[in-house]
């Protein structure tokens, strides 16, 4: 029988085809080794955690933290992947848990030591995640998290936890907190005219319920536009700081240009490469434009990533101003 010719170069890429589908754990790409034992699920989301319970009862002890208990289904169903994907990757709400807490995950349809702890606390298996902030002795610190797959629904809880337990929460994670209620509770929008938009973010962003500000055009006038939050501040009380620094709300409605230049003292500074959530870059460009430092506006990461830029000025940093914050840290990593 005769066959068909085929080419070499059909051949390879054939081969290439068959050797991308047979990949194994233990092979590598670009240089990193993926193994079963190092390749978290996406269920756990990018949080670094301890699997055994008791191992994590007797850090909590010694450290002084409370312990960040996951019942999660691995592998789990979209909700499960989307919590791990979305919530548990958020890049400060990864930090808080790291850092302020004993990450404890517990797989809730897996048997053994992770059935054990089910029963303990009466979770069901096979379910949806679920959160308990737990203290040394086993003992809940808040009500378990159940049914709330949303970045604030963990920031609340870790927040409580922290108040539970009496200890300080951090700027960083309240200022994260600010940030996702008022995504939650809805943000309005006024726009300002000023004889200068640099004054007009460094006046406005240092005000409590402002959420994020940024200089344009309206008009041919500068102006500054700003989300805040109306629960912690109203219209009026906006308007009526805004008349103090001689601003004046635009009252007509016309296209928004942004000026090249957003967030001018925190662009002029070497903040500007720090990956930071609109309502930090908001709070630390008011700071530096007051001549006063920003570090209690960061986190611990943060300030190191400071102290790297700082002593590497030479390195290709690349602006992190209006960049989605895990994306800006991505690029950093």
């Amino acid at each position: 029988m005769k066959y068909p010719k085929i080419k070499i170069t059909s051949l390879v890429l054939f081969a290439s085809i068959l050797s991308f589908f047979a990949f194994k754990p233990n092979d590598s790409i670009q240089g990193k080794t993926f193994t079963k034992e190092n390749t978290q699920p996406e269920e756990l989301g990018k949080v670094k955690w301890e699997r055994d319970f008791n191992k994590g009862l007797t850090k909590s002890e010694k450290e002084n933290k409370p312990v960040f208990l996951l019942f999660q289904e691995v592998p789990g169903c979209s909700t499960c992947r989307n919590y791990g994907n979305d919530v548990l990757s958020h890049p400060q709400i990864v930090e808080a848990i790291e850092t302020l807490f004993v990450p404890v995950a517990i797989f809730n349809n897996k048997k053994g030591k992770d059935a054990e702890v089910l029963k303990y606390y009466g979770e069901p298996s096979w379910n949806n995640p679920v959160v308990r902030i737990v203290n040394a002795e086993k003992k809940n610190l808040i009500q378990r998290v159940n049914g709330n797959y949303s970045k604030l629904g963990i920031v609340h809880a870790m927040v409580f936890a922290l108040q539970a337990a009496e200890k300080e929460v951090p700027t960083y994670l309240d200022l994260l907190k600010q940030s996702l209620e008022a995504e939650a509770s809805g943000m309005e929008t006024a726009t300002f005219s000023m004889y200068c938009f640099w004054t007009g973010e460094k006046k406005l962003g240092s005000m409590d319920g402002v959420v994020e500000t940024q200089p344009g055009f309206k008009n041919g006038h500068e102006v500054v536009e700003v989300k805040y939050n109306p629960i912690l501040i109203s219209k009026v009380k906006l308007v009526e700081a805004a008349k103090d620094s001689n601003f004046s709300l635009m009252e007509k409605k016309s296209k928004f240009r942004m000026d090249k230049e957003p967030k001018y003292y925190l662009s002029n500074s070497v903040y500007r490469f720090i990956p930071m959530t609109q309502l930090q870059a908001t709070k630390v460009n008011a700071k530096i434009g007051s001549r006063q430092s920003p570090d209690k506006y960061l986190s611990p990461r943060q300030l190191k990533l400071l102290k790297e830029i700082k002593k590497n000025p030479k390195k290709k940093w690349k602006s992190a101003i209006n960049v989605d914050l895990e994306k800006a840290w991505e690029r950093v990593d």
